[in-house]
Parts: C-alpha cells; structure tokens; sequence
C-alpha cells in the first residue's frame, strides 16, 4: 500500500508546498464558478484525477496507457471548463515513468499536442482568465516539453548505473574466483608432485628399512631434501604475492570489532615472526574471516581471541557470546576458510552453545621445523 504522499513527483526541484499548492489550486478555479453542478463535477473530477494517479503511476503494461488516458482527459476538461491546466506537469512526470520507448514517444507527443490545445481552445473561451497568468501558461507548456524528457532520461540512467554495478560486481566476485583457481592450481602444481613423491619414497623407505638401511636411509634423506624444494618453491611462489601479516590483521579485527561495538580481548602467545609465510596468511584470512562473522551475524557483545603454540601446532580460538545456530553449518565464508587450511594441513572446528559461538583453528608447525631442518 502507498503512501498518499506518492501522489507528488519526486526529485523535481520543487519543494512539496509547491505540489500542494498545485493540488489546492483546482478547487480554487472551481469554486469561482456560480453554479453548484459545476462545483460538484469540477470537484469530482479532481478527486479522479489524483485517484487515477495514486494508483497508476508505478503500474506496468495497459494499465498505464489506461490511466493517462483519462488524465489527458481529466486535464483537458479541467483546462477548457475551469481554466486549471497545471494538471499537465503531474502528466509530464507520468509520461516521463513510462519505460517502454515507444510508449514514452507516443504519449510525450499526445500530451504535448493535447495540452497545447486546450490552452488554446480555452483561451479563446475566457481570454480574460488566461492573460492574467500567461506566464504559468508559458512555463507549464515548457514543463511538458522538458520534464518527460529529463525524466525518461534519468530512468534510463539510472538503469544503466544499475546494470554497471551488477557487471562490475559480477567481475569482481569473477576475478576472485579466478584467484583462487589459479592459487590452488599454483600450489597444486607446486607440491602435488613433490608430495605425491614423499609419498612413494616414504613407502619405499618402509619397506627397504630392514632389508637395506643404507638403502632406506638414502631414500631418506631424498624425502628430506624434495620436502625443502617444495617449501622454497612455496615461498617463492607466494613472494610477489601481497603477504597477509598476522600483526596487521589483529590490528585491522580489533577496529573491525570496536565499529561493531563489540568488547574484545586478545591474547598473543606466539610470535608470529617466526611463523612460515604461508601459514601466517592462513592464519591472518582465517582470522579475518572469523571476526568478520562474529561482527555481521552474531549479535555478540564480547570478542575473545587467543593466538598460543605447541612444540607441533600452532593454535587460533576465536570465540563470542552471541547467539548461534544449534546446527553449525559451513557457510561460503567457513567454508573457504577450511578450504584455506587443508594447503598447510590445518583443521577448523566450530562449537555452538546458548553461550555463543567458538572456532578452533589447529595449524602444524611441519613447515617450520622442515626449514629448521
């Protein structure tokens, strides 16, 4: 259900007084007749027009060209009987919401040709009435040549503004899908054949240790040194690209988490100099994530984060107070994130409770104890 303050055009450059007092008006032109008839349709009519118009104006299809047409002939017994032609501009911006461009065009053309007409056949009637405003008469009929076609021609770009944001963000959800792609077939290519190849020496190693340990301790130190190629490759593969620094990010969650007004604390127990590359930037998009959540969708009214290590892992709790589905499920958020772990071997685990919600990320220190190594 609309408003009735919809019946008044909006972004017009004139303010609602002036679009009331363009409504007031008819009863005044009407009630200078003597007759009481006259004053009874002219009212009658004017009560149609803006009916017609409150409930047409946003319509699609015939219904439209149903509605303007008994406002072109509301305005033209307006104009001719009473003298009231301002009914024209409420036209002028019906016309102007048409988005059909052959429509547009064909009732532009009928309004302006009917309005031009009425004025005059009315002036002839009670010239009298008309020389007094003339200069009204002039800007309504520049109102009905300009407005429709301002009007049209601000839909029309504001359509296309429409469709420039979706295509702009269609690319942009495309570009990092692409990312991802190429990352994933990046470290795909980088360590599925080195580990493919850990795998069968480990095997091989196995089987050769009690037969021939020279042997085995050869294959070894092969696994040793095929395990620190695959790092340096990592490492230089993700060096041109923009490193997420832990430190950075519990800077960027702490304001994330004061905009949201949301009480945090947040615990360091690890240094994260000493952390690999790549497991850092799991870490930081992991984090990122997981704040970004409890600030969107948790209602939470106090954040705690605590960052500690083992002598194997590397350990990440986030956890909040807000309210939390009983059924945890793995939205496209949660569920990049684990899709981020399995690259370092990580693990993601979420806990739901009446007390909130809580996100445990395990991530092993192999890289750092190979580089150690």
């Amino acid at each position: 259900m609309r408003d009735w303050y919809h019946i008044f055009p909006k972004n017009t450059g004139l303010s609602l007084y002036i679009w009331i007092i363009f409504c007031v008006l008819p009863f005044y032109f009407i009630f200078r007749s003597i007759s009481p008839w006259e004053i009874g349709v002219g009212v009658v009519i004017t009560i149609l027009f803006f009916a017609v118009y409150w409930l047409t104006f946003n319509s699609r299809g015939a219904l439209v060209y149903i509605g303007i047409s008994l406002q072109f002939i509301i305005n033209i017994a307006m104009t001719v009987l009473f003298g009231y032609v301002y009914f024209a501009l409420f036209i002028a911006f019906y016309v102007g919401n048409i988005r059909s461009k052959a429509g547009f065009i064909s009732m532009y053309v009928i309004h302006l040709v009917l309005t031009v007409a009425a004025i005059i056949f009315a002036f002839f009637i009670n010239y009298v009435l008309f020389l007094s405003h003339l200069p009204f008469l002039v800007m309504t009929i520049l109102g009905v040549i300009l407005i429709p076609l301002n009007k049209y021609n601000r839909l029309k770009q504001e359509e296309l503004e429409v469709k420039l944001e979706d295509a702009n963000q269609r690319i942009a959800e495309l570009a990092i899908v692409e990312e991802r792609h190429r990352i994933a077939r990046d470290l795909h290519d980088t360590l599925g054949q080195k580990l493919s190849m850990v795998g069968l020496k480990a095997e091989l190693s196995q089987k050769l240790i009690d037969r021939e340990p020279a042997k085995a301790k050869e294959e070894l130190q092969d696994i040793q040194d095929t395990a620190r190629h695959a790092l340096k490759e990592v490492r230089e593969m993700i060096s041109d690209m923009k490193n997420a620094s832990l430190r950075d990010e519990l800077s960027h969650v702490t304001m994330l988490l004061d905009a949201a007004g949301i009480s945090h604390e947040i615990h360091n127990g690890a240094d994260p100099d000493e952390i690999p590359m790549l497991t850092e930037s799991v870490l930081s998009m992991s984090l990122k994530e997981a704040v970004t959540n409890v600030a969107k969708h948790s209602n939470a009214r106090r954040c705690l984060i605590t960052l500690t290590e083992s002598d194997r892992d590397i350990f990440l709790k986030i956890t909040d107070d807000g309210s939390a589905s009983p059924e945890v499920d793995f939205g496209n958020g949660l569920q990049g994130m684990r899709e981020r772990l399995t690259f370092v071997n990580g693990e993601c685990r979420i806990f739901s409770s009446e007390n909130g919600f809580e996100v445990n990320i395990t991530v092993p220190k192999v890289l750092r104890q190979i580089e150690e190594g």
